[in-house]
């Protein structure tokens, strides 16, 4: 089931700014948006487990498709 755009919170809003903008690895996305990089890899993974995001290896993420549009 997709997730809808009210289900988001904060940190997926921010992981999809990032990723809008190219490839990112969670680390980056952490330090940039100054957030926990257990925080960003749980809500990413999340993204990832709807199809929003694809896990690339080596830690590299990439958006899909943003729910927010």
């Amino acid at each position: 089931m997709p997730l809808d755009s009210d289900q988001l919170n904060p940190t997926d809003r921010e992981i999809l700014d990032r990723l809008q903008e190219g490839r990112c690895t969670a680390a980056y996305i952490a330090t940039e948006a100054g957030y926990s990089k257990g925080n960003i890899r749980n809500r990413i993974m999340r993204l990832v487990e709807h199809n929003y995001v694809k896990q690339l290896g080596g830690g590299l993420y990439e958006l899909i498709e943003d729910p927010r549009e």
